[in-house]
């Protein structure tokens, strides 16, 4: 007999604030482990590529991906039948819906060079300029992720980002990424494409090699493999973020219908068993609404079994007495992805601090948030919201400091840098201030 949900898992009612508090600590406090064999494997995999360049990188490639492999970059004609292929299938024409989307948000949100002038005799400002090289790694192998090649490569072309490389695994059939996938690379504009995965792709991004360039900054998701190679790197180059297992939390009131909450917990918990999930809701009589609903519909669920291990491993449902008190869960929590299904979300927004995505309202749904609507769903993850945000145009920028000061401003801001510079002790600035004071002075 099949067990059902309810036998690990059930509802646990906080009744008071001091639970509550007692949860926000504990959800606070969580990490993401680092497996030490992981980090000696990967350190080795990088020094190796460093060292031997492309043909470190083969000899991975043919040894986890692709036993046949004998060049790393993707050729042109490859992606064109690609393209062709997927053109004949409905996908072109909802990659083409998706991309349109992702970068009007983009351009919205895309910055430029500032000056100001709020002193006479002073401009201050930033220069903002686009990287000039960047690497988007991609996972596949055994599935194909367009989306994710498109919320990535998309922000950067929008930046103005003058090289973008691909990185995404080889299907062990065919020597190639999947067809979906370069297709969604010909629409996001990509420059090159190679057929490396693993921390071996991240490393040959970091170190170039004979064939792949050495780029400023590697951006995307990944396995832990991916991750860990991104920490060793960075330094050597610039990284977005370390994405770990993803998450979501969900908020219900009294009037959310516990089949919508359901549907969300399962859409962003089949990815993987590792995904975790929060679910707080205002009665008991809904969290266990919310289970039944579950049940039925992970019965004809084809990644059934990847949900329930989420759910076994990861998964919390919590009752609380009002809002305020889920507020300060989330907060605590910080998710990749926040659903707010309440009655009227917007006025309760202020509550909400701590999200990678907020999805406000039953019809704002996770594969909406991950496919169309237009903002990355490339989000920080392991509590990283907290003090971290979705890829987005300012990853592929970087900002110049701006000073420039006349005669009399230079002069009037003088005896404050020396008394700050005399305070710390630094002479030398100390005397630069004093010099440029003197200069001015004799000059009148």
């Amino acid at each position: 007999m099949t067990s059902s949900l309810a036998d690990w898992i059930q509802p646990l009612v906080l009744s008071d604030a001091a639970q509550v508090r007692d949860w926000e600590r504990l959800l606070r406090a969580r990490s993401a482990s680092e497996d030490d064999s992981v980090r000696e494997a990967v350190v080795g995999i990088c020094d190796h590529v460093r060292l031997r360049g492309d043909q470190a990188v083969l000899e991975y490639t043919r040894r986890w991906d692709n036993p046949e492999a004998q060049s790393l970059e993707v050729p042109s004609t490859v992606v064109d039948a690609a393209v062709e292929r997927v053109k004949e299938t409905g996908l072109w024409d909802a990659l083409q819906d998706a991309a349109a989307r992702i970068a009007t948000f983009h351009e919205l949100h895309r910055r430029t060079t500032w000056l100001e002038s709020s002193a006479p005799g002073q401009i201050l400002g930033q220069r903002l300029l686009p990287l000039e090289t960047v690497g988007v790694y991609v996972p596949g192998g055994r599935a194909a992720y367009p989306s994710t090649v498109l919320m990535a490569g998309i922000p950067a072309r929008v930046a103005g980002v003058s090289n973008r490389i691909l990185a995404t695994p080889p299907m062990t059939e065919t020597g190639n990424p999947p067809d979906a996938t370069l297709a969604a690379a010909r629409i996001a504009g990509f420059d090159r494409i190679f057929a490396m995965g693993g921390a071996q792709a991240v490393a040959a991004m970091a170190y170039g090699t004979e064939t792949v360039p050495t780029v400023d900054k590697v951006v995307g998701p990944g396995n832990a493999f991916v991750n860990v190679a991104k920490r060793h790197v960075f330094g050597v180059v610039g990284i977005d973020m370390l994405a770990g297992p993803s998450e979501v939390g969900i908020v219900g009131d009294h009037q959310a219908d516990p089949a919508n909450i359901a549907a969300e917990w399962i859409c962003q918990t089949e990815h993987d068993p590792d995904n975790r999930a929060l679910v707080v809701v205002l009665s008991e009589p809904l969290a266990r609404a919310v289970l039944d609903e579950m049940e039925q519909q992970l019965a004809d669920l084809p990644r059934r079994d990847i949900v329930v291990e989420s759910l076994r491993k990861n998964a919390h449902l919590l009752v609380v007495p009002d809002l305020v008190s889920a507020s300060q869960l989330m907060n605590a929590y910080a998710p990749e992805h926040l659903h707010l299904d309440i009655a009227d979300p917007w006025p309760m927004l202020g509550l909400f601090r701590n999200a990678g995505a907020i999805l406000l309202g039953p019809f704002s749904t996770a594969a909406h948030g991950d496919y169309v609507a237009g903002p990355c769903h490339t989000l920080p993850t392991g509590g990283a919201a907290r003090y971290s945000n979705p890829l987005n145009t300012d990853d592929f920028m970087r900002k110049t400091s701006l000073i420039s000061l006349s005669h009399d401003q230079a002069r009037a801001l003088a005896p404050t840098a020396m008394r700050i510079a005399a305070f710390e002790g630094l002479e030398g600035h100390r005397r630069s201030a004093e010099r440029v004071l003197r200069d001015l002075t004799s000059s009148d």
